[in-house]
């Protein structure tokens, strides 16, 4: 069996340390602290996770890391780019990025950023996928895709995570994958918004499939196949994020439509809520490639403060009626 480095000591992350353990796999946590790793060894648990303890794994921080044959990077999006500068792993190592979002900074999807970190396109690979992980660690079953350039590291990640309740499927898109699970957040924010006004199966329905809409219209632009977002990372992920009060994304919408500010719900919430983080930056970016992005710009409103969510409603509502028309064809 192979040893595996997880970067990054989140809920996910423990949860994809515990899939490949598990399967009989070495794995070692790499955190962001020798103090972190420290207390890890003496608790291997984490609060936000009581499910699970990491018993038989190793925990060490990322700037010195022990050989490893792939690592899984495992930290918030916007954490991806300085984790990984400021680590010790070794760039000639497999990397399956397991972040959902999109680089705040330079507008760039996960891939790239470890791309942009020192790894060569061929050994960078994503996952993503309708992966609740509090779900998963309770033994109940899940699936979801891992998409590379190259077959052979798609193949390495898929036999690595697939066991008895947990199954792995291969893909050669890795934009469509990585868009469609960055997307999906802040639709899910909207989602979560309409369950707490108490607006009804329709209306949560309409957002979720007007948001599908708006993501395959992002992913096509950017050079991803429309195919991609009637799978597990498209239309998978963004039903189980949408109707989960698992998702920190559902919960974020549930709070705001309660009449809690950004800020508090956030705060509230406690850990990484990516949608909060992807909006602005995907309305950037989809004004750059002429994409329309209704749902998300409400949303995007919302988190800055500039409406509320019965507003941000509305104005969805009077938007000026139009064809339901393919993807990228103006719907």
């Amino acid at each position: 069996m192979a040893h595996y480095g997880v970067v990054g000591a989140t809920s996910w992350g423990f949860g994809i340390a515990w899939l490949l353990r598990g399967n009989g796999h070495d794995v070692t946590v790499l955190t962001r602290t020798e103090g972190e790793a420290a207390a890890l060894r003496g608790n291997p648990r984490l609060a936000r996770l009581p499910e699970i303890a990491l018993d038989g794994c190793g925990f060490a921080p990322a700037a010195a890391p022990p050989a490893c044959d792939g690592y899984v990077v495992v930290v918030p999006s916007q954490s991806v780019a300085a984790t990984l500068a400021g680590s010790g792993l070794d760039r000639r190592v497999p990397v399956l990025s397991a972040a959902k979002g999109i680089e705040h900074e330079g507008g760039r999807l996960m891939n790239a950023v470890v791309e942009g970190a020192g790894w060569p396109a061929e050994l960078v690979s994503a996952l993503s996928g309708p992966n609740l992980v509090h779900e998963i660690v309770r033994g109940m079953p899940a699936a979801s895709v891992v998409a590379s350039s190259s077959e052979r590291e798609a193949e390495r990640w898929q036999t690595a995570l697939s066991g008895p309740r947990f199954r792995t499927y291969r893909s050669h898109d890795v934009v469509g994958v990585e868009v469609a699970g960055a997307l999906k957040n802040p639709i899910a924010i909207a989602a979560g918004a309409c369950v707490a006004l108490g607006l009804g199966a329709n209306a949560v329905a309409a957002v979720m499939t007007r948001g599908l809409a708006e993501i395959t219209r992002f992913g096509v632009a950017l050079g991803a196949d429309p195919l991609t977002f009637q799978g597990l990372a498209g239309v998978g992920d963004l039903v189980a994020t949408c109707y989960s009060p698992l998702s920190r994304n559902h919960r974020l919408g549930n709070l705001l439509a309660s009449g809690k500010s950004p800020g508090d719900a956030l705060a509230e919430i406690g850990e990484a809520v990516e949608g909060a983080t992807t909006a602005p930056v995907a309305l950037r970016v989809a004004a750059a490639h002429g994409v329309d992005l209704p749902i998300t710009e409400q949303v995007a409103a919302v988190l800055a403060g500039e409406v509320g969510v019965q507003e941000a409603m509305l104005r969805l509502l009077s938007r000026r009626l139009t064809a339901e028309s393919p993807p990228g064809a103006g719907c």
